[in-house]
């Protein structure tokens, strides 16, 4: 059986591990590989080795860093399909999502590719006689990112790309459960041209984690992952003294007016709901039916759920496994309690026949949930649908504005005062008109509000230059030979 190690200074780790562990392949639910997980030591080295790479390539020319970029990102372009195979052999996702995410990750590293701009500062000439300021912009150190299992390509990209175009040196921590695609970038990044110890990828649990979060050398922490934990990296890290941006959990809700489309919004709901198997932070989770429309949107979702196709992602189907049967279970357990808790169980995901022992569970669809259930109030990260329904526009909103989650949300309708009164009235980070999955472009910032972002930096974007980056004023004054004299007073503009 494989076993994957940590990529440090350049090439791969060849330390024997004191721990490791499982890799699963979802779709057939048998161990396929093992991994190394690292210990302090192991993040020592991994520190040491990006420490050393920052005292030169933050010296390094903008010219090369972007040659570096987009060598980098040809690379993967070329290298797409062979990315997408390894997410979905580990994770489960079906292929053309798979290579979705590989995609989506590609723009960051094209905005990344702009740096000479994006780091461009200001300049003010005779602030007073003779004295100029001007404003930089300097990379920070070696960052640490820590990434979650649900986009093992695309979410790492989110960071990585801009903290290197910036003149920084990356630690990378994925997901012990489908770490292969990190280490697929690590080479391509070593092809392209990438100095030694500037990228580097350990494995690891919570030992890992924790070894990251307070180490010296480290001088940011970017996160994805659930709210607990979100909370636990920022409290850690920053208390360590580091800059730390934390994005957690979410229960986004799709808004459906009376007067929507309700063809349109079905197939929105079925797309943003059951995509990837739900486990994604951009997943929509509830619909908020503002009625009348409840009944008959319902009935359009329902009809449409009956011809998703479910199986191993690398056939392609529509929907695969979830990636553990640990969280299958889980999943299936808030299928149970929403039933218990007096939702309408629509259709039941638990009933999926299947062949084989992957990790699968069919999408699930409740009807008549209200806001004390488990089901509206925690993020399940499964293939769930919940529907809420409301009486009116001004309910709607005081339900999604009073959920502790933030992150997205949507609004379905045809009236266009509706939708621009929601963009400025509801309280969440991103939100789509008619489009049920608000991820913004590369050149526009991802992260939520409330309890789905601790600190105050979102991913990519001109937040994610200035979170890799420290600003520099300078004021200077070059004599002319005509100066001279001794003035002890103080210093005064003229």
């Amino acid at each position: 059986m494989d076993q994957i190690t940590h990529w440090i200074n350049g090439a791969p780790d060849i330390s024997k591990p004191n721990r490791t562990g499982n890799i699963y392949n979802p779709a057939s639910g048998k161990c396929t590989k093992s991994v190394a997980f690292a210990d302090a030591a192991t993040i020592d080295r991994a520190v040491d080795a990006a420490t050393v790479a920052f005292t030169t390539w933050r010296h390094s020319s903008l010219t090369r860093r972007t040659q570096v970029l987009f060598a980098f990102r040809e690379l993967m372009q070329q290298n797409k399909e062979k990315i997408a195979a390894l997410i979905t052999d580990e994770h489960g996702k079906v292929l053309s999502d798979a290579a979705g995410e590989v995609t989506r990750g590609l723009e960051v590293v094209e905005f990344a590719c702009g740096i000479p701009h994006l780091l461009k500062g200001a300049f003010s000439e005779e602030v007073s006689s003779g004295v100029d300021v001007y404003s930089i912009r300097q990379g920070i150190g070696p960052v640490a990112i820590i990434s979650p299992f649900n986009f093992p390509a695309m979410v790492p990209m989110w960071f990585f790309p801009v903290a290197i175009a910036c003149g920084n040196t990356v630690v990378l921590k994925p997901s012990e459960k489908d770490p292969s695609a990190s280490m697929f970038m690590a080479q391509l990044w070593r092809q392209a041209g990438l100095p030694q110890g500037v990228f580097n990828v350990v494995h690891g649990d919570k030992e890992a984690v924790d070894a990251l979060l307070v180490h010296p050398g480290i001088k940011s922490i970017s996160f994805v992952g659930s709210t607990a934990i979100a909370r636990y990296v920022y409290e850690t890290g920053t208390q360590a003294g580091k800059r730390v941006q934390a994005l957690g959990g979410a229960k986004n809700h799709m808004v459906v007016l009376p007067d929507a489309d309700l063809e349109l919004a079905a197939d929105a709901a079925v797309n943003a709901g059951f995509g990837s198997a739900g486990e994604r932070c951009m997943a929509i989770s509830v619909i908020v039916a503002v009625e009348p429309i409840g009944n008959a949107l319902v009935a359009r979702i329902k009809s449409r759920m009956a011809n998703i196709k479910i199986g191993d992602g690398s056939q392609n189907p529509d929907m695969g496994p979830l990636v553990t049967a640990a969280h299958r279970d889980k999943v299936a357990s808030y299928i149970a309690a929403g039933a218990q808790e007096g939702a309408t169980l629509v259709v039941d995901g638990r009933e999926l026949k299947i062949t084989g022992d992957g990790f699968f569970l069919g999408p699930t669809l409740l009807d008549h949930i209200t806001p004390e259930m488990s089901v509206y109030n925690d993020e399940i990260f499964g293939p769930v649908l919940s529907v809420i329904r409301v009486n009116s526009y001004d309910e709607a909103l005081a339900l999604v504005n009073g959920h502790q989650y933030g992150n997205g949300t949507a609004i379905f309708t045809n009236d266009g005062g509706a939708a621009r009164r929601y963009q400025n009235e509801v309280e969440v980070g991103m939100v789509g008109i008619n489009v049920p999955i608000p991820v913004p472009m590369a050149y526009y910032s991802f992260g939520g509000w409330k309890n789905s972002l601790f600190g105050d930096s979102h991913a990519h974007g001109i937040e994610g230059v200035h979170f890799f980056t420290r600003g520099k004023v300078v004021t200077s004054r070059w004599l002319d030979p005509s100066h001279g004299g001794i003035n002890l007073g103080f210093p005064q503009n003229d």
